[in-house]
């Protein structure tokens, strides 16, 4: 018998804006600034591991 893996942790997130509310898929650990494609508040930042989101973080995709 073989064993499944277990699975993987989520590399995206889904990020709701705080200033237009619109819903963005982020990379968890972002190697640059990521910004609104609506409004261009910025989301989230880099730090060298998991970003800093300054948007809601809803979820994490599969």
């Amino acid at each position: 018998m073989t064993e499944e893996p277990a699975p993987a942790a989520s590399r995206f997130v889904l990020v709701r804006c705080r200033d237009c509310s619109k819903e963005q898929v982020v990379f968890r650990r972002p190697a640059t600034t990521v910004n609104c494609t609506i409004c261009g508040a910025l989301l989230a930042t880099p730090t060298g591991g998991l970003g800093n989101f300054r948007g809601e973080v809803l979820r994490a995709l599969a």
